[in-house]
């Protein structure tokens, strides 16, 4: 029987270049000139410093472009409150990777709602998708990809 797998995998090494970019971006920046600002990448997250919370929020937007122009999906980002440090404000993004259990009940009610002839089955963080026929398995990953659910899906492992 047909399957395929639905994952949620993101390239660390984009989001390395991706980091490295807007660390190179900020160097270049009329105002950021003289301001103590950097980001740092480190065990799958990216910490951002400056001295003002605005800083911070530029540093986001800046790290925001420099992944969508790595092909690294921004919807994966998850940004963490700031803390405040003496004259240092200090902001982490982490990346959801995985399909964590609420996200695939959701997916799993999504495609039985749809009642599409398929099943849908949790294996760790990603889910299988098997079904009798190719085109009920293109029309699950098309349901999957239209439904807004915070995080991108990939898909693989399809098989005939």
């Amino acid at each position: 029987m047909p399957s395929f797998d639905i994952v949620s995998e993101i390239n660390m090494e984009e989001v390395r270049n991706a980091t490295e970019n807007a660390s190179r971006e900020l160097s270049t920046r009329f105002d950021f000139r003289g301001v103590d600002a950097s980001f740092e990448y480190k065990d799958k997250t990216v910490v951002m410093t400056a001295q003002a919370e605005f800083q911070l929020q530029q540093m986001e937007s800046m790290f925001r472009g420099a992944c969508a122009k790595r092909g690294v999906d921004t919807s994966a980002l998850e940004v963490k409150p700031f803390d405040h440090h003496g004259k240092t404000y200090r902001q982490t993004i982490i990346f959801k990777e995985g399909i964590e259990q609420p996200i695939a009940k959701k997916i799993v009610k999504l495609i039985k709602d749809s009642k599409m002839k398929v099943q849908t089955a949790i294996q760790g963080d990603e889910l299988r998708v098997t079904g009798k026929k190719r085109d009920d398995l293109q029309q699950a990953m098309a349901l999957v990809k239209e439904s807004d659910l915070g995080q991108p899906f990939q898909f693989k492992n399809f098989r005939d």
